[in-house]
């Protein structure tokens, strides 16, 4: 089992769509995939129809179960989708509290690596979304993860919230074994604009080693597939913005990664 978190420290950027977009096309693939919604938000959640603010059962009841040292079961809380191959672990708005409630417990790390743990005969690839600022949540995901994807929006602020991403990268990196593997990915590209040219030619010279090659075009398709509640890979797959999230997934098939690190945290 494969294990990516999907996080960027800006919102807005696009996480949503790439772990949505990627997992409809390695389902389509006939892998076995499960996303993760570790964001209070609720995006990846509301997109398949399901209420963060109403869900019974949702990835808050892990951490819950940490918390009243009770038995975890992740698959209590996992939901078919009508994708074939794809389910989703729920977020709960109640997640928003994890850092009051639970930032100084012991072991808060690791309860995505330890619940992710009981899935790994079941599926072939888990993607996580996370939220955009550093906390519980986030740790959690980066702790977890094999491979991480960082969206990047082609504008002068998402390029800064890059730079707080990378400082987080180095932080969780001191407690790993080895360094998180990742891949910047420039998203909602415009062609048309300075904006786009200007800030995708700063990302190439400042990261250019870890940033894929290409990029995800602006593509409006992209937005009525999430108003359908079905990923674009399925319901529009000759879209741009689909086309490009087939080169990245390709590009990722073909990488190696490294093995679940485990984190004293």
């Amino acid at each position: 089992m494969k294990i990516w978190t999907v996080s960027c420290q800006k919102g807005g950027v696009g996480k949503t769509t790439t772990v949505v977009t990627l997992g409809g096309l390695l389902a389509s693939r006939g892998y076995k995939t499960l996303l993760v919604d570790l964001d209070p938000h609720g995006s990846l959640t509301s997109y398949f129809r399901m209420n963060p603010d109403a869900i019974e059962k949702s990835g808050y009841d892990l951490f819950r179960a940490v918390m009243d040292k009770s038995k975890v079961n992740i698959h209590a809380s996992i939901v078919e989708t009508d994708i074939d191959g794809l389910s989703i672990v729920p977020a709960a708005t109640a997640m928003a509290t994890l850092d009051r409630q639970a930032g100084g417990l012991d072991g808060m790390g690791l309860v995505m690596v330890n619940a992710l743990a009981q899935l790994s005969e079941e599926y072939d690839y888990v993607l996580l979304d996370t939220p955009p600022m550093l906390g519980v949540l986030l740790v959690n995901a980066l702790a977890a993860c094999e491979r991480l994807l960082i969206p990047v929006q082609t504008e002068f602020l998402a390029v800064k919230g890059l730079e707080r991403m990378m400082r987080t990268v180095q932080m969780i990196n001191r407690s790993r074994a080895q360094p998180i593997p990742y891949t910047i990915v420039p998203t909602m590209y415009d062609q048309r604009t300075r904006a786009s040219i200007e800030s995708l030619n700063a990302l190439r010279n400042r990261y250019g080693r870890e940033l894929w090659k290409e990029v995800v075009p602006v593509d409006t398709k992209v937005r009525e597939a999430s108003r359908l509640g079905v990923p674009a890979s399925i319901c529009m797959p000759n879209s741009r913005a689909v086309h490009a999230y087939e080169e990245l997934l390709e590009s990722l098939l073909h990488r190696r990664t490294g093995s679940v690190q485990k984190m004293a945290m």
